[in-house]
């Protein structure tokens, strides 16, 4: 088992909210087409699948998909959109679970590799989805950039998102290279205004560390996006889409 938070029922059921940016179209459709032409003709394997937020729609687009989850929350949801004849999940951790078969493409969306909370438990992912990997085939990660430019000295907070309905922001632990975001959003029942507080650990880490990790597993480097797009990463892209290739 690794160090990744399990989510539980309740965070699960909430996950696919319709009105979190991540779910419509403006998000999906650049990501599941460029996810689509890296697999090809092949099949896709999806780490920590979740609900699938975009393993659903990738195998509508007829990519044959499979995943590795380890919240078998997040597996129950992801069941009441699709069957497991349809979308076969392995319930592990994305580091360690091995499943059948070779595949074209592997791959971990949303900054889910930073819920391995040590190096070492990354690079064993990194050496995972290369064991899957077909020759030729590609191991896709999109992480965000660590903002710490927008770090004053003294300072261990920076906000992410400040709107009517969520204030989220993470706080860094340097040494460690590990953050936790915080989030407070607003809910609204019949008993009126409220706000749910969460939060989570995540351990961040540079692009250049990510290419370390991937030539370790015998991967190189073919391509950096800053987004699905494939938009010019620069020096002020907030996330990168990078695509590692199996020779």
């Amino acid at each position: 088992m690794t160090s990744s938070e399990i989510w539980d029922r309740a965070t699960a059921q909430r996950y696919d909210d319709p009105e979190d940016p991540m779910f419509t179209a403006a998000v999906l459709d650049p990501t599941v087409d460029l996810l689509a032409t890296l697999a090809g003709d092949g099949r896709a394997l999806e780490l920590a699948i979740g609900t699938g937020r975009v393993g659903v729609p990738l195998l509508e687009r007829g990519v044959p998909v499979t995943g590795i989850e380890l919240s078998e929350a997040m597996l129950a949801q992801l069941r009441t959109k699709v069957d497991a004849a349809a979308l076969p999940v392995t319930v592990g951790d994305m580091a360690t679970t091995r499943v059948e078969g070779e595949f074209t493409l592997v791959y971990p969306v949303y900054n889910t590799i930073s819920n391995l909370l040590t190096q070492d438990e990354q690079v064993e992912c990194f050496r995972n989805a290369a064991r899957h990997l077909c020759p030729g085939g590609r191991f896709v990660v999109e992480l965000s950039v660590p903002p710490l430019r927008s770090l004053p000295p003294g300072q261990d907070a920076v906000p992410f998102d400040v709107s009517d309905r969520h204030l989220g922001f993470d706080t860094f632990e340097l040494v460690t290279q590990h953050l936790v975001s915080h989030h407070f959003t607003r809910e609204s029942s019949s008993e009126g205004v409220r706000y749910r507080r969460s939060a989570g650990r995540f351990r961040y880490a540079w692009p250049a560390e990510l290419d370390l990790m991937a030539r370790i597993a015998g991967l190189d480097l073919e391509a950096r996006y800053a987004d699905w797009d494939r938009t010019l990463f620069t020096d002020d892209s907030t996330k990168h889409v990078s695509v590692w290739r199996k020779p």
